[in-house]
């Protein structure tokens, strides 16, 4: 099973929604790096459930400790252990999924792959996997602050209803996320609406990545692009991933979507950044902009056609803890993934040069 991603800083996630914990271990992180819980604790903090109306009412705390890589507050170039204990998990909520394939999860492809499957929040394939995610994530967001680097992501739509200014302040203060206070107000309304008619409702995260050189990634197969899509498309309900311009380029023409190259003092820049920061899969100075299509909630308590496992037809209505959407809480899992893959592409390029190898090794 795929639980494995990254080339030279590695993530390898385990556990399952309802089994004892979750866990991840990053190894490629270099020796040195300042961390303790603390630095991660604020990152799980913004994913995990029970944060709003909005958001499922499972009550789990989320705390994070690390097993292993560090020693006295500094990571030691040593695997990273760490473990999260699932805690509030309703398993009898799911009695009735035992044997049905729910619309729109993963059952029926893990039942086709395995023979097997785990009904209990749909195991390995719910998204509270992510939780492990967000936990690497934050290790390699601390990493790219040395770097000067920032990622940060919000949310751009929620169903029909996007945002039409841009506030970062707003963002914070807002359970939705969203950088407008208005369109968090409409959304907010939606949500409920969806909520008393047993539905739920879908929409777009934006991520803008800051301070990275021009450089990073790899043509043909290790594009910046593609393994940044890679990675927020691993994401279980992400069904869409544009860059920049994304599939607006596809009605203009080459003069307006070239990006002109102009000179910003003595550093080369562009006039305009419809390519959203990476041209032929290498970064090219400019802030990094995608954005990542959210599909609605599977989970709903309005009556679904399905199959059995023994192919009756039959409908069902899903009980339990669900979230309406699950954009807000997917904001900083895109940002948790996207630090990886930049983490991924700094220790790549270290080798990229014969000089910077004769820089770390102090040949002058």
């Amino acid at each position: 099973m795929g639980s494995v991603f990254g080339k030279h800083f590695t993530v390898t996630t385990f556990g399952e929604s309802h089994g004892k914990a979750l866990g991840v271990v990053v190894d490629g992180c270099p020796a040195g790096l300042e961390l303790n819980e603390a630095d991660i604790q604020p990152y799980l903090d913004r994913r995990k459930p029970g944060q709003s109306k909005y958001t499922t009412k499972r009550a789990e705390g989320d705390k994070v400790e690390i097993l292993s890589g560090t020693f006295e507050g500094v990571t030691t170039g040593t695997p990273i252990g760490m473990v999260l204990s699932n805690g509030d998990q309703h398993s009898k909520d799911y009695d009735a999924l035992k044997d049905v394939f729910r619309p729109g999860h993963a059952d029926y492809g893990f039942f086709a792959k395995y023979g097997v499957r785990d009904h209990r929040g749909g195991g390995r394939s719910s998204g509270r996997e992510t939780a492990a995610r967000v936990c690497a994530g934050a290790v390699a967001a601390k990493l790219l602050q040395r770097f000067g680097v920032k990622v940060f992501a919000y949310t751009k739509s929620i169903g029909g209803i996007a945002i039409d200014s841009f506030d970062i302040a707003d963002a914070a203060k807002n359970p939705l996320y969203m950088p407008d206070r208005q369109a968090a107000e409409k959304a907010g309304a939606l949500i409920e609406q969806m909520m008393r008619e047993r539905d739920s409702v879908g929409g777009v995260v934006e991520c803008r990545i800051t301070g990275v050189p021009a450089g990073l990634g790899s043509p043909v197969f290790d594009k910046l692009d593609a393994n940044l899509a890679k990675a927020v498309m691993s994401i279980g309900a992400v069904k869409g991933f544009a860059l920049g311009d994304g599939f607006a380029a596809a009605k203009a023409t080459g003069s307006e979507n070239n990006d002109a190259f102009c000179m910003a003092g003595d550093r080369i820049a562009k006039a305009s950044n419809h390519a959203g920061g990476i041209l032929g899969g290498i970064s090219d100075g400019d802030e990094i902009v995608f954005t990542a299509a959210f599909k609605p909630t599977p989970s709903i308590a309005r009556e679904q056609r399905t199959v059995t496992t023994g192919g009756e037809e039959v409908t069902i209505s899903i009980a339990g803890r669900h979230d309406p959407v699950v954009v807000p809480r997917a904001v900083v899992v895109v940002e948790s993934m996207a630090a990886i893959v930049l983490v991924d592409a700094f220790l790549e390029n270290a080798t990229a040069k014969v000089e910077y190898l004769e820089k770390i090794y102090g040949i002058l």
